[in-house]
């Protein structure tokens, strides 16, 4: 059986990744998604970093299971071909500024007058008002004003850091398909459709609220510098490699200091809740590397886990796709791509045991579905050269 949104079509007009991402993962689902792009500057994406027989690496990784078409939404009758493809959908998302879709006339308004029950979403960097609402945005510009990188950096009043990853970009990615498939739920119930709208900024700071805003919880109790519990990140060298070890409950600690030959540190002052161990985390951590780096990091790690301690390899990348849980899960898989040629990518996330997601095609060549997108909304061939001919279509 196909995917659970089988039989619902997303209109996508979202380019580089937070909108990209968020239309793959309706895609894998089952959604018909068509990518719209400027026939003159298609996604940005198209051309950023590591590329292969005309696609990047970013592309192909943000852009499967989408169809593509073309289309000079400065021009009337590229605006009426995107409306009279919008009348054919269950969702128009895109991720223009703000007040760009109102200039071009491909607003809530003009959608909905075409196709009153559609859901139209609307992702920003900072959101439709206020002072920021209208700069340009990318995602380490959001790890810095949503506190982020602070958070990273390990307390108020050390060097901010960037998380290495585009977390931001992704994680409204994932808000934002989250939010879709609610409102196509509600639609359902309802025959109602409604706006959505996603900002970055608000994604990101809704993320970190349950677990590192404790300090701003209470209301006239607020913490005014937030101070670092540690300044140390629970990754450890042994005499080899680098390990994880996380020893969270009293029953974890107490097994660890035994697996260490430790068993002292059990009647430390320092550790004997979990509340002083918090206290004094600098101090534990450093007694824990120095008796970590006496053994290699294999055999910390079959001792560590055969005690109970949960522990875990520090992998590359290129190790983390041949490890033996990642193989087990089948998460890696390989395909190939019509043009792109044989390529690595991973499944859907989420397995369902009846509705399964599947990686129908891969991401589409600049306008590459033009001609069956076009004539399903009664284009002609005759037509199609027409608009081929006036650049409104490649």
């Amino acid at each position: 059986m196909a995917g659970p949104l089988e039989g619902y079509r997303i209109l996508d007009l979202t380019t580089v990744i937070s909108g990209p991402f968020a239309t793959m993962l309706l895609g894998d689902q089952g959604a018909d998604v068509i990518k719209v792009e400027s026939v003159s500057n298609p996604d940005h994406a198209r051309g950023a970093g590591f590329g292969e027989s005309q696609f990047t690496a970013t592309f192909l990784n943000n852009n499967r299971n989408k169809r593509g078409v073309t289309l000079d939404l400065k021009s009337a009758e590229g605006k009426k071909a995107l409306l009279s493809l919008a009348a054919t959908a269950d969702v128009f998302i895109q991720n223009f500024r703000p007040g760009v879709v109102e200039r071009l006339g491909i607003g809530e308004e003009e959608v909905r007058a075409v196709n009153p029950e559609i859901i139209y979403v609307s992702i920003s960097g900072f959101g439709e008002k206020g002072p920021l609402s209208h700069k340009p945005v990318y995602d380490p510009i959001i790890q810095a004003i949503s506190s982020l990188a602070t958070i990273q950096g390990g307390s108020d009043e050390a060097r901010p850091r960037l998380v290495r990853t585009i977390l931001p970009d992704k994680l409204t990615g994932m808000t934002t398909a989250q939010a879709v498939s609610s409102a196509l739920v509600a639609k359902e119930k309802t025959g109602k459709g409604q706006h959505i709208r996603v900002s970055m900024i608000d994604a990101v700071v809704a993320f970190l609220w349950s677990s590192d805003m404790g300090g701003q919880t209470f209301v006239g109790k607020e913490v005014s510098t937030q101070r670092a519990a540690t300044f140390i990140d629970l990754i450890y060298q042994t005499s080899t490699s680098y390990i994880s070890v996380s020893a969270m409950a009293n029953k974890q600690w107490h097994a660890l200091c035994q697996a260490v030959g430790h068993p002292e540190w059990l009647e430390d002052e320092r550790f004997t809740t979990p509340a002083l161990r918090d206290r004094n985390a600098d101090e534990r951590l450093n007694m824990t590397q120095a008796a970590l780096l006496e053994k290699p990091a294999e055999e910390w790690l079959k001792i560590l886990d055969d005690a109970g301690v949960p522990c875990a390899p520090v992998l590359t990348r290129k190790e983390m796709i041949r490890h033996p849980q990642v193989e087990s899960n089948d998460l890696i898989v390989e395909m190939e791509h019509p043009v792109a040629g044989n390529i690595r990518q991973t499944r859907p996330a989420a397995r369902f045991s009846v509705t399964t997601p599947e990686i129908r095609m891969g991401a589409p060549l600049h306008g590459q579905h033009n001609e069956e997108i076009f004539a399903e909304i009664g284009i002609t061939p005759e037509q199609q050269a027409q608009l081929r001919a006036k650049g409104i279509i490649t």
